[in-house]
Parts: structure tokens; sequence; C-alpha cells
């Protein structure tokens, strides 16, 4: 069997295809063998999930803390995962608080969640926060993958305009900054996600939409005289590679033909797929894709901007979600905004299911992955800040011990978790946002 490089591409005419690691590239391990020769330390990957209005806290955090907990009506959807799941209580965006600038929590809540600073009160083109983790990995990995980062959503959202008490819409709908001043748009429409994954030049798009072949045509040749270098473990791993690929194809194709659901009155649709929770695992199945192949290990999801106020009437509840949020304690609303909560669960749990089906080496994709979930608002009622619900899965390459619930001092900042993320991916900073240290723990 022949040695083949980790970073061969596929290619055809104005097509691209990242291979996902296969044994051919050599020994790939959780961490490398020290002195072991040809051995490999798999990648470290961080994905960020973003859900707004919070959640009602009572149904989130496990009453237990260490590894005898059990998971709260929300978190059901995760029990398969458990023993992958860190839950991680007390962490505050306090930068999400008003400091003297008055109403707009939803808006600073998403601004500040990734950066950990005040977001500027203004509904002008004078926006400012400050530079998010994800982009500080972006900036250091850029090298490393054919994409620094990628940047995708569930619900489409203004980069201008009032959206929340004097702020900026483009603060409640993205959760990526660049830097201070540059916020990065996110991309919802699953089919531009996965052109700018898989894609080349518009042309090359055009010219497939025209004969409706895939992507996979298009690579025939390479992958042929590639399948020649493989042993019978790698042709199997990449025939069912090719098969997440096409059945991605094909779900999006199916999307674009199917008729939108009928939008109620003063509703604008959110996009393709008609239905959300397929757009959302689209957007899972893409995730994983891009981190199967090592197109890029720095991901932002949101799930739905902040203050989102979207109905779920695919699991019985028509009523909006920010609307519910502020329930004031009406246990009808709580039940319904606690649907709404294990519906943004089911996706996290879809993601992780994926992941962990993915051998990689001596372990799982999921293993060498560090995946946040969580809202920058705790009790949507409250609009409060401290005791996010916030919970990290994936063993990030060894260097993280799951299946605990950790409860932290009171005001313990967020932004120490993402600095303790940073570290595992060997990125050493002394400060992020409003961070004080390091998240003491992870490690067991």
């Amino acid at each position: 069997m022949n040695q083949i490089s980790r970073r061969t591409l596929l290619r055809g005419v104005g097509a691209m295809i990242a291979l996902p690691w296969l044994e051919a590239m050599g020994r790939l391990h959780t961490w490398a063998a020290p002195g072991e020769k040809g051995s490999k330390p798999a990648p470290n990957r961080m994905a960020f999930l973003y859900v707004p209005n919070g959640k009602n806290m009572a149904d989130w955090t496990p009453k237990k803390e260490g590894t005898d907990f059990e998971l709260p009506a929300i978190l059901e959807p995760l029990k398969p995962l458990k023993d992958q799941l860190l839950i991680l209580s007390n962490l505050t965006a306090d930068k999400a608080r008003p400091n003297g600038d008055g109403a707009g929590d939803h808006a600073r809540a998403l601004a500040a969640f990734l950066t950990g600073c005040q977001p500027r009160k203004t509904d002008g083109t004078d926006i400012r926060a400050g530079i998010s983790v994800d982009q500080v990995a972006a900036a250091r990995l850029a090298d490393q993958t054919r994409l620094a980062s990628l940047e995708i959503g569930g619900e489409a959202g203004a980069m201008a305009g009032n959206c929340d008490s004097g702020y900026s819409c483009v603060y409640s709908s993205t959760m990526s900054w660049r830097s201070a001043t540059q916020p990065l748009p996110k991309e919802v429409n699953p089919k531009l996600v996965f052109e700018r994954l898989f894609g080349g030049t518009s042309a090359s798009q055009a010219k497939r939409n025209a004969t409706r072949k895939s992507i996979l045509d298009f690579v025939k040749e390479d992958t042929q005289d590639l399948t020649l270098k493989l042993g019978p473990s790698d042709r199997r791993k990449l025939d069912e590679y090719f098969s997440s690929i096409r059945d991605i194809e094909l779900r999006i194709e199916r999307a674009e033909k199917l008729p939108p659901l009928p939008a109620p009155e003063g509703v604008k649709p959110t996009g393709i797929p008609a239905s959300y929770q397929e757009h959302l695992r689209l957007m899972c199945d893409l995730i994983v894709l891009a981190f199967q192949a090592d197109i890029t290990r720095v991901i932002t999801f949101v799930l739905a901007n902040e203050g989102s106020n979207r109905p779920y009437r695919e699991i019985g509840v028509p009523e909006g979600h920010h609307d519910l949020s502020h329930h004031g304690n009406d246990e009808k609303k709580k039940a319904k905004i606690r649907e709404i909560n294990k519906f943004h669960v089911s996706q996290l749990a879809y993601l992780l299911s994926r992941l962990q089906s993915i051998k990689e080496g001596d372990g799982t994709l999921l293993d060498h992955c560090m995946i946040a979930y969580g809202s920058g608002n705790s009790d949507g009622n409250a609009h409060n800040h401290d005791d996010l619900p916030i919970l990290l899965a994936g063993a990030g390459c060894g260097t993280i011990k799951t299946g605990r619930h950790i409860k932290y001092p009171r005001e313990t900042p967020l932004n120490n978790l993402w600095l303790s993320m940073l570290d595992r991916m060997s990125i050493t900073m002394p400060k992020l946002g409003d961070s004080t240290g390091r998240l003491k723990g992870l490690e067991g």
C-alpha cells in the first residue's frame, strides 16, 4: 500500500474534494506516542453552537455534581452521549450585562458570547465588540487547512439597522468577529456552504447545476487513480465518505424542489430547506464533513439569532420563541419553552452522534473535537447572564475528561473556558476579553 499525503485533494474541472484521514496517510493517534516513527497526532477541532433566549434553567441544570448526575428534561436527548459531556455551571458573560448601557440584552448576549467584550451601543456603522475566540484560532491555524474557519447559521439576519433597543442588527445575528470592528456574517444556505467546502469556481458550479451532475462526477478520474493505491479498509472508508457527500447533495436538491411551508402573516420564511430541523441537520452534516476532511478546524453555528421569535410548529409550539421566553412563571409557557430547548438539544445530539460514529485513528472524530453549546442568556425571562447554560462535548484529543457536571464559583468568566480550549489547540494567549485565567478541572 502506497503512502499518501494528508493534504491530498481530488481534483476535476473546477472542483476539489479534500479527503478524510485514511490508513494510507500514516498512523494517527489521539496523542502521538513520543518518538514513535510515523506516528501523527490527530488534529484538534473546535465548534461553537449558539441557541437564543436562554433556557428554563431548572430544566437544564443537573442536581448533582461530578459523575453521579442525571440529565434534566432539556438534556434528555443527550442520554446516549452522557459520558461524552461536560455540563459547566456558573459561567458568566459579564459583558452581556448592561454595564450602564440600558436595554439590549439579546444583542449583547450574542456579541459578547465569544468575545467577552462589551459591544458598543449603536445602530449605525460605528459597531465595535472584540475579536472572538474562533477567530483567534482561525488566525493561528490558517496555514494548516483549506478554510481558516466556517461561519454558518439556521436563520438569516440583517447586518444593519436597529434590532434591539438601539443596538445594530449585526450584534444579534453575528457570533464571529475577526476584529473589534469586523463581524463575519454567517451563511445560512446549505448549498452555498457545500460549494464553499467542495466547490470550485462559480463557472464550474454553474456547469454542475446545469448538468445536474454530482461533484463526485467531476473528480472521477482522480478517484479511480487514488483507489488503486488504497487497501480494503481505506476503500471502504472512502466509499462511506463519498456516500455522505452524495447524500447531502441529494437532500439539498430535494429541499430546493419542495415548496416552502406557508408562513403566518408578518413572518418571513427563513430560507431552505422548508423544514427547520432538516435545515439544521444538513448544517450538522456539513460540519461533520468539514472536520472529517480537515477542511477547517474552527466552526461557529448560530442555530437561531438572539431574540429570535420564530415559531416551532413542527413540535407543536405555534407561538414565537422570544415571546414564550418571557413566560412570567406561567407553567404552560415554561412547558413550551422546555420543548423548544429540547428540540435544539436534539440537534446537538444528532451532531455528536454523527461525530462519534466516524472512526479516526485510534479514536473517533468526536474524541478529536471540542463542541461548545450554549447561550449568552441564562433565564430568558430574567435576561440574566450569570450561570449560563453551557455544555462542552468531546475529549479534545484526550485533554478533557467528560461525563461530569462541574459547578464553578459564581461569576467565573465564560472566556476562561475559551482560553482553556485555545490551549488545547496549542494556542496560548495571556488574556481574551474579560478572562481572568484558565478554567480548572476540565482534564479531571
